[in-house]
């Protein structure tokens, strides 16, 4: 019910900007949140922002580099990768949260609807 895009094949230092777009409803009153999975790893939280896009936070290891940020006119989220690293390679998935607060979400049973997921390589 969430489709990201933007993902692929980058070298270190490189940039990347993926999407998030629902199938079926508007992003309005939806808190999202960005995950991601490495090979062999737990998925891991990376950013939220709410639904207003007041409020965002990131996770530690992206923090400074990777900026969220929303556009619900056009019914879009984004996740801008910045200074990316080789560690940064992993499969990012965007998720969504029916709630209205300003409230920062980082875990995965927080979050009703998930998208498949678009790979992101770093690598020269």
């Amino acid at each position: 019910q969430l489709v990201e895009s933007g993902g692929g094949l980058v070298q270190p230092g490189g940039s990347l900007r993926l999407s998030c777009v629902p199938s079926g409803f508007t992003l309005n009153y939806y808190t999202i949140g960005w995950f991601r999975q490495a090979p062999g790893k737990e998925r891991e939280w990376v950013s939220f922002i709410s639904s207003s896009g007041r409020s965002t936070d990131y996770g530690d290891s992206v923090k400074g580099r990777f900026t969220i940020s929303r556009d619900n006119a056009k019914n879009i989220v984004y996740l801008q990768l910045d200074s990316l690293k080789p560690e940064d390679t992993a499969v990012y998935y965007c998720a969504a949260d029916y709630s209205p607060l300003e409230i920062m979400q980082t875990e995965e049973y927080e979050y009703d609807y998930w998208g498949q997921g678009t790979q992101v390589t770093v690598s020269s």
